[in-house]
């Protein structure tokens, strides 16, 4: 298994992933969270051209994709704070052939930072339950730009 970035022959692919990850969505109770259309094609060229979008494969079969970026996030800032730079972890998806890809992927970015934060529809109960199970703890609701809310999760690496 390996985790490296998305370069422009893997876009279909995660299109794809994206595609299979809309409909488990809708089949698990989580209808509302990305819709028939997000991320729309134009954001993962951008992922993929600002080397922010991975991919996880094994034997050359990409089975997952996640956005990672280090930085601050506006919709984070507003009323979670943070006087460290943060890992921020966007767009997980799967195929669903393999297990635990979000242990997979935060095993991989904690090696570049030890705060990370992520977050989540309240109707996906299938990534609060994998963050929750990794240790992330519940920092409160937060608001996008398109005015939905999410659950921000955090998980700090204590040193």
């Amino acid at each position: 298994m390996n985790i490296r970035k998305a370069v422009v022959s893997d876009f279909n692919r995660i299109m794809e992933i994206y595609a299979i990850a809309r409909e488990y969505m809708k089949n698990s109770g989580n209808p509302n969270q990305w819709k028939d259309h997000y991320p729309e094609k134009n954001i993962v060229n951008k992922d993929i051209e600002d080397k922010i979008s991975y991919v996880l494969e094994d034997n050359g079969h990409i089975f997952a994709v996640f956005v990672f970026i280090k930085g601050y996030e506006k919709s984070y800032e507003l009323n979670f704070p943070s006087d460290k730079e943060y890992g921020i972890i966007h767009r997980v998806a799967s195929d669903g052939s393999e297990r635990k890809i979000v242990s997979r992927i935060i095993n991989f970015v904690k090696k570049e930072i030890s705060l990370l934060r992520i977050d989540t529809h309240e109707d996906n109960k299938t990534m609060q339950k994998a963050v929750e199970k990794l240790g992330f703890k519940r920092l409160g609701i937060i608001q996008l730009d398109d005015r939905s809310f999410r659950i921000l999760y955090e998980l700090k690496e204590e040193i």
